[in-house]
């Protein structure tokens, strides 16, 4: 017959079952929720890509929206075969806190990779990778061969796009934050990927673009004599390019937000929201910065003031670009701020190209090279001590807050520097004779008379309108 004591036991024992059942329940019910996250926000990263073919399509003229369609759309089929199979591992693979390694060496085509918490781990790195390869399109567009769009494009998702994620957002990396030896006592913080994924897509397509030359009749006529002014060559869609810019902005939501790499961890949501709010100031304040500032400069040209749809559009994504890399450890006044710069940012750089006679077709250059780099700078610099604390637990914080504290610590402000400079080294070391050697063999740009003829017409069985007239 059970005695008192035994049946308190037992009451005790089924207490303790329950209670680790349900934290348990938990644990797989947060995983799941990560999961879906993930999901959630890699889907809208992913989504971008409509976005990019909006805009690139637009941007360009009529007689090409085939070829750079059709780009945009094996992006993301070149992008998931080369990350799936090696740029995955380089980025992440092996990866150790306590190691400093220069680039992944495990988990080649996800070989030992089963749990959904890493499998979605690759769709979101994936859709970033992608996003790198398709800043480079729109720069090219309109004379570089399909052949050597694929060729560069694989190399840069595979090879030197995954050295730059593994340097900087990986545990093993050199300049991370999440490594046990910081570099320079700090680590580089790039939350989303100003440096990441649009320097290093922005440098990409300056070193392609200086290569392969401007597009026939844009600053040199047809017997190659300098024009007394750039031939700007109009869009032929607005409609286009004002969605592709919705599109992206919207697809932010998830680049940025989403860089938690999950919710349910305490703190987290904060992060993600304060994310969302700096992603929304930036983007606003560089449309409107970018758009005015124009306008001021276009009624001091020329004594009238007009507003350009183009201005607004870059802008915006000027800013966006610009919050990318501190937008969890900034505050919301800087966030407008930084899109503020962000805007004249874009303007110079796009000046700039011009003077050089570098022929950007979409703007890339300026929006996520020169935005990218400003991003990095201005994470250095106003980076605030609470937020880095909750977001990275390091003691380094924005310069001007460590000068208003009076203690002149610039580490973060150097490393930021630092890394902006290894993404152009890096990038510029590889992609600089990969260039030059599809140059040299003559597979990368088109035969003069398929760029005046169109590229549609010349390689895609024909116009991307049918603007045949039918009697009815």
């Amino acid at each position: 017959m059970a005695t008192v004591d035994d049946t308190a036991a037992d009451s005790l024992i089924r207490v303790s079952e329950s209670i680790t059942a349900i934290e348990e329940s938990i644990v797989t019910t947060n995983g799941g929720l990560d999961v879906f996250y993930l999901l959630f926000a890699g889907t809208m990263v992913f989504f971008m890509q409509a976005g990019f073919a909006m805009l690139c399509a637009g941007s360009i003229r009529m007689k090409n929206v085939k070829n750079i369609m059709l780009k945009n759309i094996l992006d993301a089929c070149g992008g998931a075969v080369g990350f799936w199979t090696v740029g995955y591992a380089f980025a992440y693979g092996g990866s150790d806190a306590s190691k400093i390694t220069f680039i992944g060496n495990a988990d080649f085509a996800l070989l030992n990779v089963h749990d959904g918490t890493s499998l979605i781990g690759w769709f979101f790195q994936f859709a970033f990778a992608a996003t790198a390869a398709t800043i480079v399109a729109g720069t090219v567009a309109e004379r570089c061969k399909f052949e050597a769009y694929i060729v560069y494009s694989l190399m840069l998702t595979g090879f030197v796009y995954p050295v730059v994620v593994h340097s900087i957002w990986s545990s093993s990396g050199f300049l991370s934050a999440f490594t046990d030896n910081k570099f320079f006592g700090s680590g580089m913080i790039d939350f989303a990927g100003s440096g990441v994924v649009h320097m290093t897509g922005g440098a990409t397509a300056l070193f392609a673009a200086k290569i392969l030359g401007p597009r026939i009749g844009r600053f040199y006529d047809a017997e190659g004599r300098e024009l007394p002014e750039p031939i700007i060559f109009p869009p032929h869609s607005v409609p286009l390019q004002a969605i592709g810019t919705f599109i992206l902005w919207v697809g932010l939501y998830g680049f940025n937000p989403g860089s938690t790499l999950g919710i349910s961890t305490s703190g987290y949501a904060d992060v993600a929201a304060l994310c969302t709010l700096n992603t929304t100031l930036a983007a606003a304040s560089g449309s409107v910065s970018a758009l005015f500032t124009d306008s001021l400069l276009e009624r001091r040209r020329t004594g009238e003031t007009m507003y350009d749809i183009t201005m607004c559009m870059n802008g915006a994504l000027s800013g966006l670009v610009g919050i990318t890399a501190g937008c969890s450890v900034v505050e919301p006044w800087a966030a407008l701020v930084i899109g503020i710069i962000a805007g004249f940012v874009y303007i110079c750089w796009s000046s700039l190209l011009v003077k050089l006679k570098i022929d950007d077709a979409v703007d890339a250059i300026p929006v996520h090279f020169g935005n990218g780099m400003w991003g990095c700078i201005a994470t250095g610099l106003f980076a605030s001590p609470g937020l880095v604390d909750a977001a990275y637990g390091t003691p380094n914080y924005g310069l001007f807050y460590n000068w208003g504290m009076g203690n002149g610590n610039g580490k973060l402000f150097a490393v930021e520097i630092f890394g902006v400079l290894f993404i152009i080294g890096w990038v510029g070391l590889i992609m600089i004779p990969y260039f030059f050697l599809m140059n040299a063999l003559g597979i990368f740009r088109v035969d003069a008379i398929e760029e005046e003829v169109g590229l549609d017409i010349a390689h895609h069985k024909g116009s991307a309108y049918d603007l045949t007239e039918y009697d009815e």
